[in-house]
């Protein structure tokens, strides 16, 4: 027999997060599949179990996006525990007012809505989600949780402790005139370097083209920057990392977003990616919006 010790079924309403939820087991060393049909899940099931199989633990995400009703999910999972198979359900629910939002916010289409009717289908799909959120082992509800707040409790919840695997850090550059960066567990205010905007040939550019950065770093202090503030992130993360927390959100703010904060987050992610403890992804909030005029 394979050595399977976890396998963890995600389901849930659509728009609840559960891409969010698979993306904690995935840096926690989780074999991941998004979107699988509850009929594969027996199948690959049976192929971690099979001799040889060096997959000991793994999430799947199941839900309505395959087109098919939930009976079959409902019987798979009765079937895993009764052959004695290790399996765990998460269950994410929203309330309607936040499903609707997030459709709303994202324009992405509801899976069950007739004719666009967002709400016709968020009422179809919590019908057709009953059997399988009486199965589940744990249940979190989303409203109100940014992604990365998502995160945290998915992890304290579902990962055992001392099993926080990859810390999944966050660099994000924005514009301080545009608003305060949301969820941020460290903010850095580099407002402090060379402006590109008041130089005309520059002011187009973003913190991507190497003429910015030049400009950035022409008078010392970006290096001195760099030189304390990765001795300070290189201390801290493994920090994070022992506390057991899994996802970590370092914004970058200059005056517009588009500049130095862009050209920081690129470097300090750079630098990051390169150590296999973390799992290290760049945003850009305000790099897109045109420069004002100054």
């Amino acid at each position: 027999m394979g050595h399977l010790t976890d396998l963890v079924v995600v389901s849930g309403y659509s728009g609840a997060g559960k891409s969010s939820a698979m993306n904690v087991f995935e840096d926690a060393g989780y074999f991941t599949v998004d979107n699988l049909p509850a009929a594969m899940i027996r199948q690959l099931a049976g192929l971690f179990l099979h001799e040889g199989s060096k997959v000991e633990r793994a999430c799947v995400v199941s839900d309505l996006r395959g087109g098919e009703y939930f009976e079959e999910l409902a019987a798979v999972l009765d079937e895993l525990h009764s052959g004695n198979v290790a399996v765990r359900v998460l269950f994410l629910e929203a309330d309607e007012q936040s499903l609707l939002t997030r459709y709303k916010e994202t324009r992405r289409r509801h899976p069950l809505a007739r004719n666009g009717n967002v709400a016709d289908g968020v009422h179809r799909e919590q019908e057709l989600l009953d059997p399988i959120r009486e199965r589940a082992d744990t249940i979190i509800d989303t409203t109100g949780l940014s992604a990365s707040a998502l995160r945290r409790k998915v992890a304290s919840e579902m990962l055992a402790p001392g099993e926080p695997g990859r810390l999944a850090v966050t660099f994000c550059s924005f514009g301080h005139k545009h608003g305060p960066a949301r969820d941020a567990d460290i903010v850095l205010d580099v407002r402090f370097l060379p402006n590109p905007h008041w130089e005309p040939d520059l002011r187009a550019l973003t913190g991507f083209d190497a003429a910015v950065v030049e400009y950035v770093a022409r008078d010392g202090r970006l290096e001195e920057f760099y030189d304390r503030t990765l001795p300070l992130l290189e201390y801290l993360l493994p920090q994070y990392v022992a506390e057991g927390k899994s996802h970590l959100v370092i914004a970058i703010g200059c005056t517009g977003g588009r500049h130095r904060s862009v050209t920081i987050s690129e470097a300090l992610g750079a630098h990051f990616a390169a150590d296999d403890r973390f799992f290290v992804e760049v945003q850009h909030r305000d790099v897109e919006r045109a420069p004002s005029r100054g």
